[in-house]
């Protein structure tokens, strides 16, 4: 007689990932919270907690849309145990997502199953790892390299990292289809330059055009659907 009360080990990986995930996450919500307490008490400088909360007030309702938003977006990207592990090192868009993404396509997995979920944890963890010696190089290194790297010549350089790895980064999926990457592109350029404001609302304009993108996925979807079934 088959045992239906077995359990798949998968399942067991499950739950033990929520469980240090939460717990990781109650701890690390804990030291950031309360980081700014303990050094005001140990200072004799503690905060202005009304202060705080007016400052709080003045971004954090932009940021919680965003944040809740990118938890929308990424988590089923990223798996359990990838989410749990990115969100608490931060630096999803321009690392953590580009690498799980690459670990991803590079053995052929697919978003939603164990392998996804393995692999993009790994390729997370590795990433995490990976920066934290680059920043602990670069702290011990800082001073003896600050010369090289103020200099005048290199300045410029240094002011074009950003959109040089986004770009990089982007052209690789953008060439999957020109078309469907190009017209959020223009669309959001356009909106930005009729209304500059928006500029300091870019988490938020994220919610727009993925919906944009997503809605002319579904048409695209559907017209090759018609034109199989033709």
């Amino acid at each position: 007689m088959t045992n239906t009360n077995h359990k798949h080990p998968y399942d067991d990986y499950l739950r033990s990932t929520h469980r240090l995930g939460r717990i990781a996450s109650i701890i690390t919500l804990a030291l950031l919270v309360g980081a700014p307490f303990v050094i005001g008490g140990y200072l004799g400088a503690k905060p202005d907690l009304g202060a705080a909360a007016r400052g709080f007030l003045a971004v954090g309702l932009v940021w919680t849309v965003s944040s809740v938003a990118e938890f929308l977006v990424y988590t089923p990207m990223l798996g359990a145990g990838g989410s749990y592990l990115a969100f608490i090192t931060g630096n999803l868009i321009n690392m953590k997502i580009p690498c799980a993404m690459n670990a991803r396509e590079m053995v052929k997995a697919k978003t939603g199953t164990a392998e996804n979920e393995i692999i993009s944890t790994l390729s997370i963890a590795t990433s995490s790892l990976v920066t934290i010696l680059v920043l602990a190089f670069g702290v011990l290194l800082l001073t003896p390299l600050r010369p090289v790297l103020q200099s005048p010549v290199l300045r410029p350089a240094f002011d074009q990292v950003v959109p040089a790895l986004f770009g990089a980064l982007a052209y690789r999926y953008f060439r999957k289809d020109i078309v469907l990457a190009l017209i959020p592109l223009m669309v959001m350029t356009a909106l930005f330059m009729f209304v500059p404001s928006l500029t300091s609302s870019t988490s938020l304009m994220i919610i727009p055009s993925g919906a944009l993108a997503i809605g002319l996925s579904y048409l695209k979807f559907r017209k090759t659907a018609q034109e199989d079934k033709a």
